[in-house]
């Protein structure tokens, strides 16, 4: 799966723009819409688990300090998700993985909780919808125009960013996958504009966060 991103962060698209905009970003009025789409290989589920123990037992050889346990580096279903990011090249999904799990190791994700982020999550910008959409996936809203990047931390801002998503998986239904993310660019203006973030987002949802 592959995450299909617009061609110019957090534009502005008028109703006008939006009715010739090209296939690939789905856009409706004043909205962007995140999707995925499915790239993965159709390797079998045998051949699948040789790979995930093959790096399961390399992680454990070549990166024995990462942590273990749910998200770490013996958690074989996010093993899995990376070699299927990685179209099954096994180099290629540890070195992205490795990174993954030091990332979360180092920003302390499993320590984000709803309390440590009350403060940047009362402005609304983000927030988890209490439904989940058509097809059954978490839907994360975030309304640009509600951020002025001089009002908090950057890292209070990533911390919300990152609890929001944890939180939004965390409420996958069984078998689904992925959630859909909504920029609502209405209001949005020159003072929102914070690229240092948005550097940040797509990141985290292209390193730590893959085909989501």
């Amino acid at each position: 799966m592959s995450l299909r991103l617009p061609p110019v962060p957090f534009r502005h698209i008028s109703v006008a723009q939006s009715t010739t905009a090209k296939p690939q970003s789905s856009f409706s009025r004043s909205f962007i819409k995140f999707s995925v789409r499915n790239c993965s290989s159709g390797i079998d589920t045998d051949n699948s688990r040789k790979l995930v123990m093959k790096v399961k037992e390399k992680l454990e050889k070549e990166y024995y300090s990462l942590p273990t346990g749910k998200n770490g580096r013996d958690d074989e279903e996010l093993i899995l998700w990376f070699l299927k990011d990685r179209r099954f090249s096994v180099d290629e999904a540890i070195s992205k993985l490795s990174k993954a799990i030091k990332w979360r190791q180092e920003f302390r994700v499993s320590d984000i909780t709803e309390e440590s982020v009350r403060r940047v999550a009362a402005t609304g910008k983000s927030y988890l919808h209490d439904s989940l959409d058509v097809n059954g996936r978490p839907v994360l809203i975030v309304v640009p125009s509600k951020h002025t990047p001089e009002m908090f931390e950057q890292s209070e801002d990533e911390r919300l960013c990152v609890f929001l998503l944890e939180k939004a998986l965390s409420r996958l239904p069984e078998g689904k996958e992925e959630i859909l993310g909504i920029f609502d660019l209405r209001g949005f203006g020159l003072k929102n504009s914070d690229l240092k973030f948005l550097t940040f987002l797509f990141d985290v949802l292209y390193y730590y966060y893959p085909r989501r």
